[in-house]
C-alpha cells in the first residue's frame, strides 16, 4: 500500500494521527465496515466481477473474521486503518490471490465516505428513539396538569397566568420541531457513496443501486465527487443537535429557576440530585446543571466542523475526515442529555398549590382586568392600560395586595388618569382576578384555556404517533438489513 512511498511512517505519525483513530474506529465502526465488505462483495459476485467460487470463500472469512470479533482484530497502526487491517486479516486466511479481490472496484475514499454515513444516520435514529421517550413522558405530565394554573413569564417578570400543560404544550411544539430536523438529517445521510471511488469512480462494470439496497441506503449518490466530497451533512447533523440541545437548555433553565427556593415551585426527585460535602440541608438538581453546559459542547463541535471544512477543496482530503472529530463526542452528548431529560422529568414534583397563590397575588391577572375596562367601560386599550398600570404602581408602592382592587379604586385612578371615573362591576372584577377564569377566558387557538391546550395536546399527541412509527419502521428496516447480511449465502 505504501509502494509509492520509500520511508516508513514516523512514530509521531502513528502515535498522533494513526493509531488514536485506529483504536477508535475499530470500536465504533467493526459491524458496519463488515457490513459493506459483505454487501460490496455479494454484488462484485452478482455482476460477475467476482468468481462465485472466490466470492464464497471471501465470504466465509470475512464471517470469521466478524464472528471473532473486533476485539481479536490484530491492529498495525502501519497499515494506516482499520480497513486494510481487516483486509490483512482476510488475506491471512484466504492468501492475497483471493482476498485482494475484494478492494475491486472501489476506494478506501468511497469505503470511509459510506461507512460514516452508516455510523450517523445509527446514531441519528438513537437521537430520534430518545426524543421519543422524552415527548411520551411529557405528554403524561401535559395531559395531567389541564388544570394546573402557572404564572408565565416574560423578561423572567410576572406576566399572565397559563397553566402548566399549556407550558409543556410549548416544549413539545420545539421537540416536534427538532424531530423533524432529525429526520431531514436522516434522510440526507441516508444515500450511498459506495462506488464513487476515490473520486471518479470505477471502470469496473459495478452496480451502485444493489450495494445501496443491500446496505439500507434509500439511493445511491448522482455524483462520484460529491460522494466523497460532502460532508455538509455532517454540518446538518451537528445543526440538529444544536438547535435540540439549545431547546433542552432553556427548558432545563426554567425547571432551574422554579426549583430554587425562591421560587419553590418545582422539585426534582433524590434520583437525579446531588447533595453538599459540607453543607447538610442542600438538594442540588444537578441533572439540569450539566444539559445546559453540554449543550456548550455540541456548539463547539458545530464550529470545529465548520471551520474545518471552510475553504478545502470539494475533494477528499484528510482536513475533511477532520470533521468527524467531535462528531461522535456531539452524538455522544446529545444522547446522554436525552436520557438524563427523561429520568429527570420523571421525578418531578410540582407544588401546584403555590403555583397557583403565586399567580394569585403576583398581579399577573390584571391585563385581563384592562381588558374588562375596554369591554366595561368602551375606552380605548390603550387608555385601559395607563389605569392599570398607574394602578398597579400605586398598590405596589403602598403595598396593598391585588386581593384589595375594587371598584373604588380603579373609579379613582382612572379619574386621576383620564380624567373621567370608570366604574366596574364587583363580579367583573372578581373574574379578571380570578387565575382560573382569567386562564379559561384565554380560549383563542393556542391559548391556554383547558379546552383549547386539549387540541394541542391531541395534535401533538397525533404527530407523536406518526414519528413513532417512522421510527419504529426505519429501525426494523436496518435490523432486516443486518440480519440478511450475517446471514448470506453465497
Amino acid at each position: 500500500m505504501r509502494e509509492r512511498l520509500k520511508v516508513d511512517l514516523s512514530e509521531e505519525v502513528i502515535n498522533y494521527l494513526l493509531l488514536p483513530a485506529l483504536e477508535a474506529e475499530q470500536k465504533r465502526s467493526f459491524t458496519n465496515i463488515m457490513d459493506i465488505n459483505k454487501g460490496h462483495l455479494l454484488m462484485l459476485i452478482s455482476n460477475g466481477i467476482v468468481t462465485r467460487e472466490d466470492g464464497q470463500k471471501i465470504m466465509e472469512a470475512l464471517d470469521e473474521i466478524s464472528q471473532k470479533g473486533a476485539s481479536s482484530l490484530e491492529l498495525d497502526p502501519k497499515l494506516e486503518e482499520l480497513y486494510f487491517n481487516i483486509e490483512a486479516a482476510l488475506i491471512k486466511i484466504v492468501g492475497v490471490e483471493v482476498g485482494g479481490q475484494l478492494h475491486t472496484g472501489r476506494s478506501r475514499n468511497d469505503l470511509y465516505a459510506t461507512l460514516a454515513r452508516m455510523n450517523s444516520r445509527e446514531s441519528l435514529l438513537n437521537i430520534c428513539e430518545q426524543i421519543i421517550k422524552l415527548r411520551e413522558e411529557i405528554i403524561k405530565i401535559a395531559e395531567n396538569t389541564l388544570y394546573t394554573v402557572l404564572t408565565g413569564y416574560t423578561h423572567m417578570q410576572p406576566a399572565e397566568p397559563v397553566t402548566l400543560a399549556h407550558y409543556l404544550s410549548a416544549i413539545l411544539s420545539a421537540l416536534e420541531r427538532d424531530y423533524k430536523r432529525f429526520i431531514q438529517s436522516f434522510n440526507q445521510t441516508n444515500i450511498s457513496p459506495l462506488g464513487a471511488g476515490a473520486m471518479a469512480s470505477t471502470s469496473f462494470n459495478i452496480d451502485r443501486s444493489e450495494t445501496s439496497q443491500l446496505l439500507g441506503f434509500n439511493n445511491a449518490m448522482a455524483n462520484s465527487i460529491d460522494g466523497v466530497a460532502s460532508r455538509d451533512y455532517v454540518l446538518e447533523a451537528l445543526s440538529a443537535m444544536n438547535i435540540l440541545m439549545n431547546n433542552l437548555s432553556r427548558f432545563s433553565h426554567d425547571l432551574y429557576i422554579w426549583s430554587t427556593d425562591e421560587f419553590g415551585i418545582v422539585e426534582v426527585g433524590d434520583s437525579v440530585a446531588a447533595s453538599s460535602s459540607i453543607m447538610p440541608q442542600k438538594k442540588n438538581p444537578i441533572t439540569l446543571e450539566h444539559i445546559k453546559a453540554k449543550s456548550g459542547h455540541v456548539i463547539a463541535a458545530l464550529v470545529s466542523a465548520t471551520s474545518c471544512l471552510k475553504n478545502t477543496s470539494y475533494g477528499h482530503s484528510r482536513d475533511a475526515t477532520e470533521s468527524f472529530k467531535y462528531l461522535w463526542d456531539a452524538f455522544y452528548e446529545v444522547d446522554s442529555c436525552l436520557h438524563l431529560m427523561t429520568v429527570t422529568i420523571k421525578t418531578l414534583k410540582f407544588n401546584e398549590e403555590k403555583m397557583f397563590i403565586r399567580s394569585l397575588e403576583n398581579f399577573s391577572t390584571v391585563t385581563e382586568l384592562a381588558n374588562t375596562i375596554v369591554r366595561e367601560a368602551n375606552i380605548s386599550f390603550r387608555e385601559a392600560h395607563q389605569v392599570i398600570g398607574y394602578l398597579v404602581s400605586e398598590m405596589i408602592d403602598k403595598k396593598i395586595p391585588v386581593s384589595k382592587i375594587n371598584s373604588e379604586i380603579v373609579k379613582d385612578i382612572s379619574k386621576l388618569v383620564l380624567g373621567r371615573e370608570i366604574i366596574l362591576s364587583k363580579e367583573g372584577i372578581q373574574k379578571a382576578l380570578d387565575p382560573i377564569h382569567n386562564v379559561e377566558s384565554k380560549n383563542t387557538s393556542g391559548g391556554p384555556a383547558p379546552e383549547e391546550v386539549k387540541k394541542q395536546l391531541q395534535k401533538l399527541n397525533e404527530v407523536f404517533k406518526q414519528d413513532k412509527e417512522w421510527l419504529n419502521e426505519h429501525q426494523g428496516i436496518f435490523q432486516y438489513k443486518k440480519q440478511q447480511l450475517s446471514k448470506v449465502q453465497v
